[in-house]
């Protein structure tokens, strides 16, 4: 950190910047941190002292292009702005941010102005909405479709059936079996994209009865290889939901998290890591309506992630990363955390994925039933 003196702020400009809801950072001609507001602190995680002084490049990602830019705009005194970029915070964290720099005067020295604007929010919104309306037209399509696909099968299978009490011979009901058995099986299927039929039966459920039991059934199924670990806050009041459809939605991810560990051999040798933690998060948004408080759970895990080529994809029906997959997991989760109000996200990379449930905790609004979740 640089030991330069520091500009003084007059003590009026200083009252008027604190009480500004913008980030306001004030740049000497080296570009060392002369003076940063409340709202910078805020946003930086860091207090005033600890940056004065240093240079203001070390904030961003990536520093090298910024220096440049905020140079050429001292030097021919001439503004810029740049979105959505990325600053790091003290802890490793990013954040994103839109920029703005000024180059001012003040007694005889050059200076530069930057306001920031934190954006991560305005993109997560951006965001979940872009999901929520393409689950909703995938699901709407696959429905559609599931209805014409499920007559027909109907038919088969009556035909089938019929045909196979017809037969004298057992050579030629072989036959007729396999087309039964396989016609069941694209019944099963379809039944699977149409979703559930009945509504939520909606009831005061712990989070962690939910997480427990999917644990329970996914350390079952691995013979007791896979060990999870909790990481629960134990003050989540009770939620309002249906105890059926939060089971489901949660074991689908909690095995997708066991199929991912799997898959990298991380069972086999002992280093797998499928982590369950719940957190309350406060005035969070989902589908454009603000919830004072919100549970959020994330199921992690240490195994292959999400094919970058899908990962703008993973909740379309149909869409698998796994060879064997069926694509349907993901998508039957985010409808049954949508009947809730609620939203599935979804953050990936080799080694480290994070699926999280987001679920209102206290909503003024009932659940959505299913006639009203596909016809938004």
């Amino acid at each position: 950190m640089s030991t330069s003196q520091s500009i003084p702020v007059p003590a009026a400009e200083a009252l008027l910047l604190d009480n500004l809801k913008t980030a306001i950072v004030v740049l000497d001609a080296d570009l060392h941190v002369q003076y940063l507001n409340t709202a910078a602190e805020t946003l930086l995680e860091v207090s005033a002292s600890r940056l004065r002084g240093a240079q203001f490049v070390s904030c961003f990602a990536e520093p090298a292009p910024r220096r440049a830019l905020l140079r050429q705009a001292l030097d021919q005194q001439q503004p810029y702005t740049e979105r959505t970029v990325k600053l790091m915070l003290v802890d490793g964290r990013e954040i994103t941010v839109d920029y703005t720099v000024s180059p001012i005067q003040r007694k005889a020295e050059a200076l530069l102005l930057v306001e920031m604007q934190p954006m991560d929010r305005s993109l997560r919104i951006g965001r979940e909405r872009a999901l929520l309306s393409t689950n909703d037209t995938s699901r709407n399509l696959i429905r559609g479709l599931a209805h014409e696909i499920k007559n027909p099968l109907g038919g088969i299978l009556g035909a089938s059936q019929l045909l196979a009490q017809e037969l004298a011979r057992d050579d030629l009901r072989e036959y007729t079996d396999i087309i039964i058995a396989e016609t069941e099986r694209l019944r099963q299927l379809v039944d699977r994209l149409l979703g559930p039929s009945q509504p939520a039966q909606l009831a005061a459920i712990n989070i962690h009865e939910i997480t427990e039991r999917a644990a329970a059934l996914v350390e079952a199924e691995t013979s007791g290889q896979l060990r999870i670990q909790r990481e629960y806050d134990p003050s989540i009041p009770d939620i309002n939901a249906d105890r059926g459809k939060l089971i489901q939605a949660t074991l689908n991810l909690v095995r997708n998290a066991m199929q991912a560990v799997e898959a990298a051999g991380r069972i086999v040798d002992g280093s797998a890591c499928v982590i369950l933690r719940t957190r309350v998060v406060n005035h969070f948004t989902i589908g454009g309506h603000q919830h004072r408080i919100v549970c959020r759970l994330d199921v992690i895990d240490n195994g292959t992630g999400v094919p970058e080529e899908i990962s703008d994809r993973i909740f379309y029906p149909m869409v698998s990363g796994r060879p064997n997959g069926t694509g349907l997991g993901l998508p039957i989760a985010q409808s049954a955390i949508q009947l809730h109000r609620g939203l599935i996200e979804c953050d990936s990379a080799p080694g480290h994925t994070r699926f999280s449930i987001y679920l209102p905790i206290q909503s003024t609004r009932g659940p959505l039933h299913e006639a009203d979740h596909l016809d938004r």
